[in-house]
């Protein structure tokens, strides 16, 4: 490869250039491979339990505060449902009872979803979702069912 000179008199760099093969290993690198590469893995026998983690009060407050927020709108969604069934000519009285079984349903449904996201380690376990979801959606099965006759 040709260097042209430079104005300083000195020769200026040739440019990029790819480096030579060697067929000699890396001194850096091991030359052996470590006596536990064929030796036995341990493997654990299940998973392990999540750590429970706190659930800092400002979490707990936002949660409390989106529940409130979805309560409310349930209870539109409630007054619509009862209007929706007496104006398909069901008694007022039973529109009502399956009203309120929807709110409850609807209600019981997201408390369990928002303890679930509020701390899912803590709140989401059999003890505390599966009750709330069990009375949920046997409130809302029976609203449907109440709001035919």
């Amino acid at each position: 490869m040709q260097t042209t000179p430079t104005p300083s008199g000195g020769q200026a760099d040739p440019g990029f250039k790819l480096p030579e093969e060697k067929n000699a290993p890396d001194p850096a690198l091991p030359q052996t491979t470590p006596e536990t590469a064929g030796g036995p893995v341990e493997v654990v026998p299940g998973p392990l339990p999540p750590a429970v983690t706190d659930t800092s009060t400002r979490d707990l407050s936002i949660g409390a505060a989106v529940f409130v927020v979805l309560l409310v709108v349930y209870f539109f969604v409630r007054n619509a449902y009862v209007h929706h069934m007496v104006v398909r000519r069901v008694a007022p009285s039973t529109a009502g009872s399956a009203g309120w079984l929807l709110f409850v349903g609807l209600a019981f449904l997201s408390a369990a979803a928002v303890l679930a996201i509020i701390n899912a380690s803590r709140y989401l376990t059999w003890g505390v979702t599966a009750p709330l979801v069990v009375v949920g959606a046997v409130a809302l099965v029976a609203a449907l069912f109440i709001g035919r006759r």
